[in-house]
C-alpha cells in the first residue's frame, strides 16, 4: 500500500510537470484566436474579447496567394511519403537482420547502431554536395530520399521481428512454396504491423520537424515545408506577420496530433513488444 503522502506527492508532480507540457499548448490556442492589435495589449495567457480564430486562419491562408497551402501540401508529401519508404525499408532490414544468419550480420548492426547516434544535422551539408552533384537540389527529392533512411527504424525493426515473428511461421511457409518476398510481404508484415506503425510514427514527425534538411536543400519557397515558411515568416519584421505566424503553428500540428490520435494504440504496442530486449 503506497502511503497517501507519496501519492499526493506524485500528484503534485506529475500535476506541475502537465502544466510545464501543457501552457505553450493553451498559450498558442489564446493567441491564435487574437487580432494582431490585441496580441500584444492583452495576457499571452488570457483570450481577448474578440475572438479572431476564423479571421486569422483565413488569413493564413489567402496571405501571399495562398502559399501556406503549399508549404503545407509539401510537408505532408514529405512526411507521408519519407515515412512510408523508411518504414518499408527499415522493417525490411530490421527482419533481415534478425531473422538471417550471415556473415557480418552483427558488424552490419554495430554500423547502424553507431548511425543512430550521428546527429542528422551533421550529415546535411554532405548529403547537399551529394545532391548538387547528382543535379537533385531544389527538388523535392533532395528532402525525399534522406528521409527514407532511419537507422533508428531499423534498430527498432530487429528488436521487434526478433521477439514478433516465430521461426515456426516462417519454416511453415517455406515448406508451403512461399518466397522470400512472399513471405515478408504476407506474413512478417502482418506479424510486425505494431512495430512497423511505430516506426512511421516516429519518422512520421521527424520529417516534419525536419528544419536544416530542407533549409539546405531547397531554395524555391513554394517547395518549401510548413515548419521553413512559419520561419520565414517568423523573421519578418512586420507585426502582421506574428499574427498568421502563430495562426500558421497552430494549423502545423494539427497533422501531428491526428497521428498520434490515429496511432498511438499500434505505439503503445509496438513500444512494450520490444521493451524486454531494450
Amino acid at each position: 500500500m503506497i502511503p497517501r503522502r507519496h501519492q499526493v506527492l506524485t500528484t503534485a508532480l506529475l500535476s506541475v510537470v502537465a502544466c510545464y507540457f501543457l501552457l505553450p499548448v493553451w498559450w498558442l490556442i489564446v493567441s491564435a484566436g487574437k487580432s494582431s492589435s490585441d496580441l500584444f495589449a492583452t495576457n499571452g495567457l488570457l483570450p481577448a474579447d474578440d475572438f479572431a480564430l476564423a479571421d486569422n486562419v483565413r488569413a493564413v491562408f489567402t496571405w501571399d496567394h495562398g502559399i501556406f497551402a503549399d508549404w503545407m501540401v509539401h510537408s505532408l508529401l514529405y512526411a507521408v511519403l519519407g515515412a512510408a519508404a523508411a518504414t518499408l525499408l527499415s522493417g525490411g532490414a530490421g527482419y533481415v537482420l534478425a531473422k538471417y544468419a550471415f556473415r557480418g550480420r552483427e558488424v552490419v548492426f554495430s554500423v547502424i547502431i553507431a548511425a543512430v547516434l550521428v546527429p542528422i544535422p551533421l550529415l546535411t551539408l554532405p548529403l547537399y554536395l551529394v545532391f548538387a552533384e547528382l543535379h537533385l537540389t531544389d527538388t523535392v527529392w533532395s528532402v525525399l530520399i534522406p528521409s527514407a533512411v532511419s537507422p533508428f527504424g531499423v534498430y527498432l525493426a530487429r528488436i521487434y521481428a526478433a521477439d514478433s515473428v516465430p521461426n515456426e511461421i516462417l519454416e511453415a511457409a517455406r515448406v508451403d512454396g512461399a518466397g522470400e518476398l512472399r513471405v515478408f510481404f504476407q506474413i512478417v508484415t502482418r506479424l510486425m504491423s505494431p512495430g512497423l506503425v511505430t516506426v512511421f510514427l516516429f519518422q512520421f514527425v521527424a520529417i516534419w520537424n525536419n528544419f536544416f534538411l530542407p533549409l539546405v536543400m531547397l531554395s524555391d519557397h513554394h517547395k518549401w515545408p510548413a515548419i521553413l515558411g512559419l520561419f520565414y515568416w517568423n523573421s519578418q519584421p512586420l507585426q502582421l506577420y506574428y499574427n498568421i505566424t502563430i495562426t500558421g503553428a497552430l494549423i502545423s500540428v494539427l497533422p501531428l496530433v491526428l497521428a498520434f490520435l490515429t496511432l498511438q494504440r499500434y505505439w503503445r504496442s509496438g513500444l512494450s513488444a520490444g521493451s524486454g530486449k531494450l
